[in-house]
């Protein structure tokens, strides 16, 4: 076991791999604001709270406007992809609902003008303006009515040869766009995807940039719905319709396709549904984006937890007067916060590795999955497996952190309710993450039947690390993931002489488990990468017992799975509970260190959770009113 003071070098090591090359120190906090002396902190808390500020829309445009400080110009948003994931991290950790606005404005909206546009030079203007939070940007993609939608986009922008321009037409109520379109009262500038028709063909689905509202409200050719509450992340969700709305032709994101002055059209994509791969890439940076944000709301809710742990002391009859760390259901659970957060932090690095790779080469490449259930995993499969792997596991991480903080976890001004509210609800933004895991299993499934089969006798751990290893889990992962899918491809092969649907439909279920291992495994192959590169002894042993700490947690959430197919026997499941607390005892000694180290900058330290002495910081957000003594 180390001792509770590690040199230096040690210190600097995890603060390297927990927040990589741009550390929330070097950023401006996006709350800042040394021009006025109100505290905002907190304004976002509730829909109520956010409805009652007249100036709301305001307020979001200066913080969109400072994190924009921090970022390079808009032609060039993409290049620094640690930065951009540490900006946008800083703001969930600070404010979940802006940091939702900002993905949206940033990835989505600004992403697909500088990934997709003809010219940079004809949406200079409109980009210069989201960068310097003169206008919020929205991105418009899912229809109302139908499940899918992405699949079968109904709004439509049909080519008019004789002004060059595109009419853009909600065809009826159930084609209305959904999004956080609602902050009626500053400029708001979107990226509506509609179906483009031209001579009456349909040409695929394209990306339009288009003004919603100025500081009055909604432009000509926009109809706005009222507010769609969302208590869980309050944001303004409305509908939007749009009524022969003239869109210019500089505003078509057209990504290499054009219309010549004939009218004929030419489209690299090749066929409607590549461009439509194409016109979703953008995706790719909100994806590569969620698990550095997933890993700094649960680094932070995991310092919280075990901060409240070590302070709270129990009156139980077990022992009265202990500290709630002295438990080993508690340890378990915040040390395994801990864990999972620190597992986060290492898919952060894969996915932002893997951003990188796939910005070079823009288009895709010729080996992207076809078209299944969903688009998604045809744009980038592994993307896609981080996102709905980071906020899944995120949403657990803060939802345990909350239950074992008691009432405590639940106040709004200790933001455990925020960041489980965020990933919870993001779940289905961004891309579905049922969906996502049901496409990723079906291809594997179809993949498997070409793969050699697994390797018989793997039930009974010979040649295996130990359980308290970090590699062990990850060959737990790899192996129950090849047969479970060489089991579902059996079953597939019986049941497909019926339609696809038929053959399919009894196995979606565990298709999703399939793809959710699929993406667990992809975090647990970084995990192990992460530790490769550290060099410090000291911190590769504390970061290898977190690791094999999570490896354990993971395989108890897997445990059914994985002994129905035998990856495991019914003894190996029972000792990983003598393995988390030996992991937990290992890390005890080690936790002024590891809460120092992956706390998200004094910014975000202002929860009364985080504070030295949570009795007194709570007290200290409070006023009392006093009855009159009679």
């Amino acid at each position: 076991m180390l001792t509770d003071t590690l040199p230096v070098t040690t210190c600097a090591e995890l603060h390297r791999i927990l927040h990589g090359p741009c550390p929330p120190e070097s950023l401006c906090e996006p709350r800042v604001d040394t021009d006025t002396d109100t505290d905002t902190s907190t304004s976002t808390s509730t829909s109520d709270d956010a409805d009652s500020r007249p100036s709301g829309g305001a307020q979001l445009l200066r913080d969109l406007g400072l994190m924009g400080q921090t970022l390079p110009a808009p032609e060039k948003i993409f290049e620094d992809p640690a930065r951009l994931a540490a900006v946008h991290a800083w703001a969930a950790v600070t404010d979940p609902p802006l940091c939702l606005a900002a993905l949206v404005h940033h990835t989505l909206c600004l992403g697909s003008m500088t990934q997709l546009g003809s010219d940079p030079a004809y949406l200079a203007e409109r980009m210069a303006a989201l960068t310097a939070g003169r206008a919020k940007g929205v991105y418009l993609i899912t229809e109302a009515g139908q499940a899918n939608s992405h699949l079968a986009t109904r709004t439509r922008a049909t080519y008019d040869p004789a002004t060059r321009e595109f009419v853009l037409d909600t065809p009826d109520a159930e084609a209305a766009k959904f999004g956080s379109a609602g902050t009626r009262d500053v400029p708001q500038t979107a990226v509506v995807l509609a179906r483009l028709f031209t001579d009456g063909t349909d040409r695929g689905v394209f990306g339009f940039v288009v003004d919603l509202t100025d500081c009055s409200g909604p432009l000509p050719g926009v109809e706005l719905s009222s507010p769609i509450n969302l208590g869980a992340l309050p944001l303004d969700y409305v509908l939007v319709r749009f009524r022969r709305l003239r869109v210019p032709d500089a505003h078509w994101l057209a990504d290499g396709a054009a219309i010549g002055a004939d009218g004929a059209f030419h489209d690299p994509a090749g066929s409607v549904e590549r461009r439509l791969q194409r016109t979703l890439r953008v995706g790719q940076g909100l994806w590569a984006l969620m698990p550095a944000v997933a890993a700094a709301t649960a680094r932070q809710s995991a310092v919280q937890a075990v901060n409240y742990a070590r302070q709270r002391r129990t009156q139980s009859r077990l022992a009265p007067g202990v500290p709630l760390l002295s438990y080993r259901t508690q340890q378990r659970a915040v040390l395994g916060a801990l864990a999972d957060a620190f597992a986060l932090t290492c898919a952060a690095h894969g996915a932002r590795a893997l951003w990188t790779e796939s910005l070079a080469a823009p288009s895709g490449g010729d080996d992207a999955d076809a078209m299944g259930f969903t688009p998604w995993t045809a744009v980038n499969r592994p993307l896609a497996a981080y996102k709905a792997a980071s906020v899944r596991l995120a949403a657990e991480v803060s939802a345990e952190c909350q239950r074992r903080c008691g009432f405590s976890g639940h106040l709004d001004v200790n933001r455990l309710a925020g960041y489980h509210g965020f990933h919870h609800a993001f779940d289905a933004a961004g891309g579905d993450s049922q969906l996502i895991l049901y496409d990723i299993g079906r291809s594997l499934v179809e993949e498997s039947a070409d793969a050699p089969a697994p390797t018989a006798g793997t039930a009974d751990g010979a040649a295996r690390p130990s359980a308290t290893s970090p590699s062990w889990w990850p060959e737990i992962a790899r192996t129950h993931r090849a047969g479970l899918a060489a089991h579902l491809a059996a079953r597939l092969r019986v049941l497909k002489h019926g339609s696809p649907f038929d053959a399919w439909n009894p196995l979606l279920e565990d298709a999703g488990l399939l793809g959710e291992l699929y993406a667990d495994g992809l975090m647990a192959e970084d995990v192990v990468n992460v530790l490769a590169e550290v060099r410090d002894k000291s911190a590769h042993t504390v970061l290898g017992a977190l690791a094999a700490l999570h490896g354990a947690m993971a395989a108890r959430r897997w445990s059914a799975s994985l002994l129905a197919h035998e990856t495991l026997r019914p003894a190996d499941v029972q000792a990983l509970t003598d393995v988390i607390d030996h992991l937990c005892d290992e890390l005890r000694p080690h936790l002024p260190l590891l809460t120092e180290a992956f706390v998200h900058g004094d910014g975000a330290t202002d929860a009364p959770l985080a504070a030295a002495d949570y009795n007194a910081a709570l007290r200290a957000t409070l006023t009392w009113t006093r009855g009159a003594i009679t």
